[in-house]
């Protein structure tokens, strides 16, 4: 009877004293909001080597040339991690419909070193239902893993039964710079598409070619449909504007017609024989 009850409260002092040590090694939510914050403009080192599901290395710097998004997660979770991934599959899929296939890329890196390895990481990808080439899952060891988690604000602490650590997707641009930050594990697709869209799309860069023409028309007629929860091409308004331009071509036509009739400039009238 004495050892069962020295067992039981021997029980409660280890929990006790794993959860005193967890709230002392607790970060302040805002000073991790602050550093999340902070990171947005900073470039993350592209000498950072992971490993894809298949062990096969890879440099970030090869991921240069086109923007993506960074989850980082850890493969034991069973409520935030595979929440995110599973609220972003859809609306990263409807974005490849309005903005284009192969504009960008899901980054998706176990934090958990120690055992968030390539097996792992394919096993949590096919969790998730994910079978797509443009979302790479990734692993590291842990000093790498921490140099990315700092280049991007990340912060994770162990707890209890796993890790605690803020919900966020870092959109990265082409050339590896934080453009944003997003919190939750539950989005509405705005806020994922549209900073996408204004980096795929360069929305407050001037037009260079035709090209980038095209991509800015596919910008302006993207819209969103709050009622169905997807974007989609209107092609009412590309319409529009074509008619519109087409009625004042028209219109210029007809004044430059009638102005010449009235003798503008350029015009000859006949002189009459006296």
């Amino acid at each position: 009877m004495r050892s069962g009850i020295g067992s039981l409260a021997l029980f409660i002092f280890t929990l006790l004293f794993a959860l005193a040590q967890e709230a002392a090694a607790k970060p302040d939510p805002q000073a991790a909001l602050g550093l999340s914050r902070a990171a947005i403009g900073g470039r993350i080192p592209g000498d950072l080597r992971f490993y894809d599901t298949e062990a096969r290395p890879l440099r970030l710097s090869e991921l240069a040339g086109r923007p993506w998004l960074l989850v980082l997660v850890y493969t034991g979770c069973a409520d935030i991690c595979p929440t995110i991934i599973r609220n972003l599959h859809p609306i990263l899929s409807n974005a490849r419909e309005v903005i284009g296939e192969d504009r960008f890329r899901v980054v998706v890196v176990g934090f958990d070193a120690e055992r968030d390895n390539p097996v792992r990481m394919r096993g949590f990808a096919r969790a998730q239902g994910i079978d797509d080439p443009d979302w790479l899952f990734l692993s590291s060891d842990q000093a790498t893993v921490d140099r990315l988690a700092d280049a991007v604000g990340f912060t994770f602490y162990p707890a209890v039964g796993g890790y605690d650590h803020l919900a966020q997707v870092t959109l990265v641009d082409s050339e590896g710079r934080v453009y944003r930050q997003i919190y939750g594990a539950v989005f509405d697709p705005p806020q994922i598409i549209e900073p996408l869209k204004d980096l795929v799309f360069g929305r407050f860069e001037p037009v260079g070619d035709l090209g980038d023409l095209f991509d800015r028309i596919r910008l302006f007629c993207t819209v969103y449909n709050p009622n169905s929860g997807r974007y989609y091409f209107d092609y009412s308004l590309f319409i529009g504007i074509v008619i519109g331009s087409l009625c004042l071509a028209l219109v210029a036509y007809f004044v430059v017609r009638e102005w010449r009739r009235a003798g503008g400039p350029g015009t000859s009238r006949a002189t009459p024989h006296r």
